[in-house]
């Protein structure tokens, strides 16, 4: 089942971070590499609830999106105004629902809400399955490169487009 929250009202923030675990650990690694394996996931899960709570939640527009199943969350996304459209962010399915259909039923249903937009998307050129998915979902290569909200600008990410 789809669920939409615009702000933190009703969001389980532990259980979305069941969903992003595996990418939580990464992002420790990568930004507290001198820290003990365990606190690099807590601040990293930090970091993410402060970004989600202070700069995502109160961007006008932005929502995120949960696909549920049986009261647990199984994938989940963020959409926020971009350009001419909105662009989808944190893809992500938890790493025990994988290759289920989650991620393809979030996205297809995301689109739904969004229809009459462009929905951007930026994916990891070496990232097979979530390129699939976003084919499954119609989206097109646009960008052999991807630019950010903030500027950046990653030649190893695709920017992907669909005209929902």
């Amino acid at each position: 089942m789809l669920r939409i929250f615009r702000s933190a009202k009703g969001l389980d923030f532990p259980a979305l971070m069941c969903v992003y675990s595996e990418a939580n650990s990464e992002n420790g690694e990568r930004e507290y590499p001198h820290e003990p394996p365990g606190l690099r996931q807590l601040l990293a899960e930090e970091d993410f609830r402060e970004y989600i709570y202070g700069s995502f939640f109160p961007t006008e527009g932005a929502f995120y999106a949960i696909w549920e199943v049986e009261g647990e969350y199984v994938a989940a996304l963020r959409a926020e105004p971009h350009r001419d459209g909105m662009i989808i962010a944190g893809l992500e399915s938890a790493p025990c629902h994988r290759r289920k259909g989650y991620a393809t039923r979030l996205l297809t249903e995301t689109a739904k809400l969004l229809k009459g937009k462009k929905i951007y998307s930026h994916v990891d050129k070496t990232n097979a399955a979530s390129l699939r998915v976003h084919e499954k979902c119609g989206f097109r290569i646009a960008q052999h490169r991807a630019v950010y909200l903030d500027g950046s600008v990653l030649p190893g990410s695709y920017t992907l487009v669909l005209e929902a």
